[in-house]
């Protein structure tokens, strides 16, 4: 008879092997799941964003003479400045008027004012530097340059109402990640 040998240490060795190889599959797992939850709230942002933007064309609705041909009073409430040296980003919102909660009570333009005013700060508490900005435009362009705050691309012309909101999607103030949502109101 043939003496058997021993193979010592050879199961531990394939123990080790498939610790190995499972340890490299759940953080494969986890990096997918960290990019998972980051476009979750990408996507949340964008959510945010588009409620936002519907909220002041149902204001812009319930005020009709306040958009209607020859009046901007939307777009005069909606100039800006930015303030670049804070972070996030502000800027400038016209001053609501007291109890001017519908248009009873208030002119159509302190109508405009306050709601382009409460706006504006619902965007700043719903968005990471969150600003937005109400403008004329004879076509909107999806296709601007989405950081760029300086210049709304907006023509000023035209009877095409243009709802723009930026916002920064990785709560880092750098005007490379803001992201834009764009949409259009036609009375």
């Amino acid at each position: 008879m043939k003496p058997i040998k021993k193979h010592d240490g050879f199961t531990l060795v394939e123990i080790l092997v498939t610790v190995l190889v499972l340890s490299i599959g759940l953080l494969g797992l986890a990096g997918l799941q960290v990019k998972s939850m980051k476009s979750n709230h990408s996507s949340y942002l964008r959510t945010q964003a588009t409620i936002m933007a519907y909220d002041m064309i149902d204001r812009m609705r319930a005020n009709p003479n306040a958009v209607t041909t020859g009046v901007t009073d939307y777009v005069a409430q909606g100039t800006y400045t930015i303030d670049t040296s804070t972070d996030p980003y502000t800027v400038s919102s016209p001053t609501a008027t007291a109890n001017c909660s519908n248009t009873t009570g208030c002119t159509t333009t302190q109508m405009a004012n306050t709601d382009v005013n409460q706006w504006r700060v619902d965007l700043a508490t719903q968005l990471p530097g969150g600003v937005g900005v109400i403008c004329l435009d004879d076509t909107t362009d999806p296709e601007a340059d989405a950081g760029d705050l300086s210049d709304d691309k907006c023509s000023n012309s035209g009877n095409i109402y243009a709802i723009k909101i930026w916002w920064v999607d990785d709560r880092d103030s750098a005007a490379s990640n803001f992201k834009r949502f764009v949409t259009s109101y036609v009375p």
